[in-house]
């Protein structure tokens, strides 16, 4: 008798899902070939996960992109407004992750 739910087996995707990600690809790519890059990362920003948005926070090209990312990030992620306060104290990050850490502390 078969397990089915074996997790040393590799997760089978659907088909009509796998159309839909290459779709969502396909969009990405011509976006950044398109239009202004900052523009679409900046858009791109608001549905990524936790990780990803401390990852721009940290180290993203863009300021603005940067600035966006340290705006939305959210209490589980007080390290990384704490660490960019400190190691940027005197730039611009370093004082919108102040402003964002107040901002938490108040919620």
């Amino acid at each position: 008798m078969a397990c089915r739910d074996d997790p040393t087996e590799p997760k089978k995707l659907d088909r009509r899902e796998l159309i839909r990600l290459q779709e969502q690809y396909g969009e990405l790519v011509r976006d950044l070939f398109t239009e202004d890059p900052e523009r679409v990362i900046l858009k791109l920003l608001s549905h990524c996960n936790a990780y990803l948005t401390e990852l721009a926070a940290l180290r993203a090209h863009h300021a603005s992109v940067r600035l966006r990312a340290i705006a939305l990030l959210e209490n589980p992620s007080r390290t990384v407004l704490q660490r960019i306060a400190v190691d940027e104290a005197d730039s611009e990050f370093g004082k919108a992750a102040r402003v964002r850490l107040e901002k938490l502390s108040l919620d």
